[in-house]
């Protein structure tokens, strides 16, 4: 009986968060949210016409801060910091980046 009771509150949780990622539309992303592996929400960010090579950015959502009263504000500001790791996941190169070719001193 305790099962069915977690997955009543996880269900719950999930359509929290649901309801209030549909109040985000972007032009080249797409927002929701899935039960995780472990049980919980995670926040889910994937490309609406993903390029080659791109991934689908999932970043766990703590029960904690989902019934939390500040949640709409903490959901937003999770979202954008998401969203710049998922772009910043995304570089091929970076000047950081080292190849044998950044190592050879112009000519």
């Amino acid at each position: 009986m305790g099962g069915s009771e977690s997955e009543h509150a996880d269900q719950a949780l999930l359509e929290k968060v649901r309801r209030e990622l549909r109040r985000y539309r972007h032009l080249a992303l797409s927002f929701d949210a899935e039960r995780s592996a472990g049980g919980g929400v995670e926040l889910v960010i994937r490309f609406r016409n993903p390029p080659p090579g791109a991934h689908v950015y999932r970043a766990p959502l703590h029960p904690r801060d989902v019934e939390s009263s500040q949640f709409a504000w903490n959901l937003q500001r999770y979202l954008y910091d998401c969203m710049h790791d998922y772009l910043v996941e995304l570089f091929i190169t970076t000047p950081q980046s080292r190849t044998e070719e950044d190592d050879t001193e112009p000519s």
